[in-house]
């Protein structure tokens, strides 16, 4: 069956620097489309990025200029570079593909 593992979150200060890594399995990786989303407590779930199979991006205004979403096919392993994170980048990070395909998403709390 589709597994997705989500790893990388934590507790950073304003400024600082996360990576996010989501391990696929039960798929063609190399042919799938991949996304992060985020869910923040009493928000609705959110797309922060999404690659294409081709390569293609596109980024949540919010994160656009931060956040930078990468794959690397030999290792079935979508990435999720967070630089200069803030406060309200504070979420559950989830991995996505499918669309029905979800990690069981990864905390990631920045403090002011």
């Amino acid at each position: 069956q589709v597994q997705l593992v989500e790893s990388g979150g934590g507790l950073v200060q304003a400024g600082g620097s996360l990576r996010l890594s989501c391990v696929a399995s039960g798929i063609i990786f190399r042919w799938n489309a991949m996304g992060w989303y985020r869910q923040a407590p009493g928000k609705q779930r959110e797309l922060v990025a999404g690659l294409t199979a081709g390569g293609r991006t596109n980024y949540a205004d919010s994160v656009k200029g931060r956040f930078t979403i990468s794959r690397d096919n030999a290792k079935n392993t979508v990435y999720l570079q967070m630089n200069s994170l803030k406060p309200e980048d504070t979420a559950v990070y989830y991995c996505n593909t499918g669309p029905q395909y979800w990690g069981q998403g990864t905390q990631v709390t920045v403090s002011s």
